[in-house]
């Protein structure tokens, strides 16, 4: 990375199932990523509980001595449906306050193998990022290919000329944890001309939450 300006990452936030997937190669990657977060000094944000590889790498990163922060939906701590979380834990109301909430309290964000909540975590970061809510690093640890085909879709959309050559360079994507924090690194925001000028203020609530209203 010579020669690159390096971003400073203190927290990472990670998407990923709550379960373990088919391949035990997704669980060997979750664990290893949350060792090269603690290796690098670089704390956890995540959804929460210790299932599937959201307790494998939240795991990882709590052995290295990092903190680990779980935001999760209030509606999950009843009878313990998703196991103790690592770390502190902060409880929220709705999906959307935890999504806002990780947004706010991380530096990147990593979607390591998921399913439709993972995907839902990954496109609005990356849409948020698009109209300059954020203008933080989104990357994809493409384990095993397990992303190629969501790529491939990425790329023809850009062909069809649905998403710009702009907005596409906000998903990142490598196949080794190293990889990909370095990519975060260096990854320079580029914003849209037109959607850098929208104003996005927040609310008047005495919590400051951030209000994704629209201000033309």
């Amino acid at each position: 990375m010579e020669g690159v300006s390096v971003r400073k990452i203190k927290k990472i936030c990670v998407f990923c199932g709550a379960n373990s997937g088919k391949d035990v190669a997704f669980v060997n990657a979750a664990f290893h990523l949350g060792e090269v977060l603690g290796k690098r000094k670089i704390d956890l944000v995540y959804g929460g509980g210790k299932l599937g590889l959201m307790g494998c790498v939240s795991t990882a990163v709590a052995q290295h001595e990092r903190q680990v922060l779980g935001i999760i939906p209030s509606a999950f701590t009843v009878n313990n449906l998703v196991g103790e979380t690592r770390g502190k834990e902060i409880k929220v109301a709705t999906m959307q306050e935890r999504l806002v909430m990780m947004m706010e309290l991380s530096d990147a964000f990593i979607a390591l193998p998921g399913g439709f909540g993972t995907l839902e975590e990954l496109f609005q970061m990356i849409s948020w990022a698009q109209l300059s809510i954020h203008n933080k690093p989104i990357g994809v640890l493409n384990i095993n290919g397990f992303f190629n085909g969501l790529l491939s879709f990425v790329d023809h959309a850009v062909k069809q000329e649905f998403i710009t050559p702009r907005a596409r360079k906000i998903l990142i994507s490598a196949t080794t944890a190293d990889e990909l924090v370095d990519k975060l690194q260096a990854f320079r925001f580029e914003p849209d001309p037109a959607l850098s000028k929208l104003k996005w203020s927040p609310s008047s609530s005495q919590k400051e939450k951030l209000d994704l209203t629209l201000r033309l």
